[in-house]
């Protein structure tokens, strides 16, 4: 189990962890710093607080799995393995750079802590399924946890997987969806409208909880509530783009990666 960090603790990571996703993004001249900033609190919650994971030994056969299904969000990965101590500087300063460690979606590397390949929307709920089923089968005690995108749940895939975890009780397994509520071509309600979201997970077999997905008392409480007889989803109520003001609740930061003098306007912001 991760250290047991405290809400102020995890609060300054999770400053630290923003910041340096818009330094590599700023660099690298990469998309997504608002799909990215929507995630960091549930990550650093998750590898923090949660997960049985080290760095010291990343490859132990007991350690959780963590599915970072909507893998355009990298790099708040990548800024969270580094605050835990999966990836070095020199690791994320070859990020998204030609014969760079660090690609622009995650690519396997258990050594450094990402268990899937990951960025074609749709799979990533699928894989842990068969991963945690697999765990059932062989009586594992690890537990499978996946990360998706609201928009992501468009995917056929998706639903799929929702009613062979809850057909099979995989209690074992915990998704969350980060529902910033913007897609990429626009606004989830507009596009394919999800609600009511916890109802229809529920209606699979799922036990699900909902929380603010950026206030760490109440991730804390969801993670500390789970079913011990069902899969479990945890939908997180979530701002694109949180933490500087003028990206909160825009769909230009799905896209743009900051210029000069956006990246000095919200690093003050960051950094007050």
């Amino acid at each position: 189990m991760a250290d047991g960090y405290s809400v102020e603790n995890c609060l300054s990571i999770s400053n630290r962890v923003r910041r340096s996703i818009l330094d590599l993004v700023h660099r690298t001249k990469s998309p997504h710093i608002g799909s990215s900033f929507s995630t960091v609190e549930i990550l650093v919650a998750l590898y923090f607080n949660r997960l049985n994971v080290s760095p010291d030994d990343p490859l132990n056969p007991e350690r959780d799995r963590f599915i970072l299904s909507k893998g355009h969000a990298c790099s708040a990965l990548y800024a969270v393995l580094a605050e835990r101590g999966f990836l070095s500087k020199e690791d994320l300063e070859l990020f998204a750079v030609d014969g760079g460690r660090l690609e622009q979606h995650p690519n396997m590397d258990l050594g450094r802590g990402i268990e899937v390949s990951t960025g074609s929307l749709g799979h990533g709920l699928s894989i842990g399924a068969g991963m945690a089923l697999a765990a059932k089968v062989d009586k594992k005690k690890y537990g499978i946890y996946v990360l998706l995108s609201d928009g992501e749940l468009n995917e056929g895939s998706v639903w799929e997987a929702l009613m062979f975890a809850g057909h099979h009780r995989l209690s074992n397994l915990v998704a969350f969806v980060d529902f910033n509520k913007i897609q990429a071509l626009g606004f989830t309600k507009d596009i394919i409208d999800l609600e009511p979201l916890d109802e229809k997970w529920r209606s699979f077999g799922w036990h699900a909880q909902t929380a603010d997905g950026h206030d760490f008392e109440e991730i804390f409480a969801a993670l500390n509530s789970l079913s011990t007889e069902k899969p479990n989803v945890v939908i997180l109520h979530t701002i694109k783009g949180r933490g500087v003001s003028f990206m909160e609740n825009k769909l230009l930061w799905h896209y743009r990666a900051p210029d000069d003098r956006e990246y000095a306007d919200a690093l003050k912001e960051l950094l007050k």
